[in-house]
């Protein structure tokens, strides 16, 4: 039978490869959004909205799309936004993704919630790696994770500060979400941490609201300076005034991001927020945005609205991980 990735010309048509592949639990996990999924739709519909005015008759015999981020030089301003349990979709998950990311000179940001931990992604090579952090109440683990990000040869903290609880994401509920019991949450083993339960809800719900601490504030990003050297981005901005904040807190960027639509739904889409953010910014920090970008011409977009550049969410089903670098290229 025929490898149905072969006929793939675009980001988008994966989803309906996905949802032939994929055990439903799996597939909603990965594809839906809080409630109603309006923000989900609104984070797509916003750029279609967004027309070109070009400009002809310019040369562009030689193009070149390398850029550098935080002092790293990569081939493109498109890097890869964390996206948890890749070993749900494919057994190598987050390892082939950082092998894929490496092979085109661009960033990938591991998921604090990867099925890959963060010396199993450093040993696949080489390459520009940033880590996802969520803070949780005891500061012991969060120290702990941070040392070996560090250790491992990460180079930036991406803070997650949008998810003081879990979004509601009604597919989890009615699917009884949990993770595969051959796979484990691989950071946290060791830590009474890497193992969910399942419940009556959604296991992942449960765990979430178990561990990351509701009282995370400024003064914690803060802290976390305290105990790296590594940058802080600081992911899940999307106003003017919290974009303030986080230059005033020594913040090395900040990601405009409403984590994929999956926490408050009727927030703005990404790309609608990015204009205010980039303005209070003023030239301070880079400004990158993820979600909904699908294609080069949403780049172009984010880059033309002041974006320094964008994070793409993927995981590595169907061995298709260079197949998704050229089609977003």
């Amino acid at each position: 039978m025929a490898n149905p990735a072969a006929t793939i010309t675009n980001v988008c048509e994966f989803e309906e490869v996905a949802k032939q592949k994929l055990p439903k639990m799996v597939y909603d996990y990965y594809a839906s959004g809080a409630e109603d999924q309006w923000t989900l739709k609104e984070n797509r519909h916003a750029f279609e909205r967004i027309r070109f005015r070009p400009r002809i008759l310019i040369d562009v015999t030689n193009v070149d799309t390398s850029t550098t981020i935080l002092g790293h030089k990569v081939s493109m301003p498109i890097m890869v936004a964390p996206t948890a349990m890749q070993r749900m979709a494919h057994p190598e998950g987050e390892l082939a993704t950082a092998r894929a990311v490496a092979s085109h000179d661009t960033i990938m940001t591991l998921s604090s919630w990867a099925t890959s931990s963060v010396e199993e992604v450093a040993s696949t090579g080489p390459g520009i790696r940033f880590f996802q952090l969520y803070v949780y109440k005891d500061r012991n683990v969060v120290a702990q994770l941070v040392r070996r990000a560090e250790k491992a040869g990460f180079t930036a903290i991406a803070l997650t500060v949008d998810t003081p609880i879990l979004g509601r994401r009604e597919a989890d509920i009615k699917n009884r979400f949990s993770l595969p019991p051959h796979l484990t949450l691989k950071n946290f083993e060791g830590l009474d941490l890497g193992q969910m339960e399942k419940t009556q809800d959604s296991g992942l719900a449960s765990y979430v609201a178990g561990q990351i601490d509701k009282s995370l504030s400024w003064k914690d990003v803060k802290w976390l300076q305290s105990i790296t050297s590594m940058p802080i981005l600081v992911k899940g901005v999307i106003t003017a005034e919290d974009t303030k904040l986080a230059i005033q807190c020594g913040c090395a960027g900040i990601i405009v991001s409403n984590h994929g639509a999956r926490q408050l739904d009727y927030v703005p889409a990404t790309i609608s927020a990015l204009e205010e953010v980039v303005k209070a910014a003023a030239g301070k920090v880079p400004v990158f945005l993820d979600g909904g970008v699908r294609r080069g011409t949403d780049a172009l977009k984010a880059l033309a609205l002041g974006a320094s550049g964008v994070f793409v969410s993927l995981f590595s089903s169907l061995r298709s991980e260079q197949l998704l670098f050229q089609s977003v290229r």
